[in-house]
């Protein structure tokens, strides 16, 4: 049972009234009469919130209170005390007691703090749970890309994939994961690589795309959570008594904008492990493993099979099979690897330009995403060329640069000038001098969100089809960054909960 109230008097009249009250109320509670037995209490991950008498037979109420901040500094601490004591509640206030209460009680009084202390509690945990999958997913995505890149060719692929599912189960304290990966005509998915299951890999049966939670999931492209299978109508019946569990989680892998598998976990060590309020960081372990697998020559051979990509903004199609061997691939390539190896936002997108501008041989490359009006592009990342770098703003209506904003297109152009659409204040580097230009569109949903500009030397001759994989693999890097910078934002307004949780009660008498 979570979330029980801990009460600790040594009279028993008070005792057994906040107990009364707090039952009546629907918490469960923990009695302590001593100092003693209250610590002891108060290491059980169950407690969340202590009301603290502030004098006891053993030992006073503010050396068990510091004691408790001591071992558990975010369980909140509600003291109870005499009109005379104020003294005594001050310092408690200052060791930072989360409330005070005087006697005599009243009940709303008290359950209002106890809830109070309950809300903070919740945030509190649920930050510090949020905070801790964000730092293992950080330094497992650093450690597989070690192991990848320290691997022997013909032993990669292997490498990669049990490397993915230890993440996966590491990350997410996950009793079973694994890996499955579609076949060429995405028809069904076979388990390649997996991690607690006690029979042969090979013997697993495949998955029919768009039947149960992995193939549902393959075809939706959206992360799926079940807390408990036998209360979900969509998987009622299903699993039950398989796992020690009954929750789990399936994750869509989308590769250079394909689908090309899904990640399946269940057995958390946490009850909340699959809760739905961690999706966003199952989402971003996902988008990281699909980096990865951009690697895998099973995945090369998905990203073969699938339909002729359509560029947009330019005339003709490129086939993905033409990508496999040459310059393009190897971009693509790059960038992915680059990604995979970093969560923070800034790091990502430096490393992803760097490859840009190293495969491309140009500078400078620079990324822009709409400002908070929605209207001026602000750069977000940049890669210096040796004489000038790029501009800091562009607005998102005019010249080449806004066309590509407008439209969704792209732009491939050797000599930009030529361009009836162009302007020199708004398609030229920071120093104004007209270069080879490659402009393409970043996506999150099928919206343009920002731009990637690259310039080339004179002589260099920019491909719309270069522009086509630069623009896939670029907007997978920024759906990383935004997705990162949502999760960390998520923690902020956890944090804040908490601070109001605990400072919006009643004020002190």
């Amino acid at each position: 049972m979570r979330n029980r109230v801990l009460i600790v008097d040594d009279e028993l009249f008070f005792l057994e009234a906040i107990d009364e009250i707090l039952s009546e109320n629907g918490y469960e509670t923990i009695r302590a009469t001593d100092g003693a037995e209250a610590l002891e209490h108060a290491a059980d991950p169950s407690v969340a919130v202590v009301v603290l008498d502030v004098r006891l037979p053993d030992m006073d109420g503010i050396s068990v209170l510091a004691k408790i901040r001591e071992d558990r500094p975010e369980l909140p601490v509600i003291m109870l005390s005499a009109s005379t004591d104020q003294e005594v509640v001050l310092e408690a206030l200052r060791l930072g007691a989360s409330d005070y209460l005087a006697k005599p009680l009243h009940d709303e009084e008290l359950v209002l703090a106890v809830g109070r202390g309950i809300d903070g509690h919740e945030a509190s945990s649920g930050r510090r749970r949020l905070q801790a999958r964000i730092d293992r997913l950080v330094e497992n995505m650093e450690r597989l890309s070690q192991l990848v890149r320290w691997a022997a060719p013909a032993e990669r692929a292997d490498v990669l994939r049990r490397g993915i599912v230890d993440a996966a189960a590491t990350v997410f304290e996950a009793g079973r994961v694994s890996l499955m990966l579609a076949d060429e005509d995405r028809e069904w998915l076979a388990v390649v690589a997996c991690r607690g299951v006690d029979i042969a890999r090979e013997t697993l049966t495949p998955r029919k795309v768009g039947e149960g939670a992995s193939g549902r999931c393959f075809a939706d492209g959206g992360v799926l959570c079940v807390g408990d299978v036998a209360r979900d109508a969509r998987f009622a019946g299903r699993g039950v008594g398989n796992y020690q569990g009954s929750a789990f989680a399936v994750v869509p892998l989308v590769c250079l904008g394909e689908p090309v598998g899904v990640l399946c976990l269940t057995d958390a060590r946490d009850e909340q492990g699959f809760a739905s309020d961690e999706a966003n960081v199952l989402r971003l372990l996902g988008m990281q493993v699909s980096e990865f697998l951009a690697a895998d020559p099973e995945v090369e051979r998905i990203l073969e099979a699938a339909n002729t990509l359509e560029a947009e903004g330019v005339s003709g199609s490129l086939s993905r099979g033409s990508l496999r061997s040459d310059p393009d691939a190897e971009l693509a390539r790059a960038i992915c690897e680059a990604v995979a190896a970093e969560v923070e936002p800034g790091r990502v997108l430096r490393k992803a330009l760097s490859s840009v501008s190293r495969a491309l041989g140009a500078a400078p490359v620079a990324l822009y995403l709409y400002g908070a009006d929605g209207v001026v592009l602000q750069r977000e990342a940049e890669i210096e060329g040796s004489a000038t770098g790029d501009r800091s703003t562009l607005p998102s209506d005019r010249g080449l640069t806004g066309t590509v904003c407008q439209t969704g297109g792209l732009v491939a152009a050797e000599a930009p000038a030529a361009d009836a659409r162009f302007d020199p204040r708004v398609d030229t580097a920071a120093d104004g001098s007209a270069r080879g230009l490659l402009c393409v569109p970043v996506k999150l949903r099928d919206k343009v969100v920002g731009v990637l500009r690259v310039f080339f030397e004179d002589g260099a001759r920019p491909s719309p089809r270069t522009a086509e994989v630069l623009a896939a693999a670029i907007s997978a890097a920024v759906r990383n960054v935004l997705l990162y910078r949502s999760l960390l934002q998520s923690i902020e307004e956890l944090a804040t909960a908490r601070r109001e949780a605990r400072g919006d009660g009643p004020p002190l008498r």
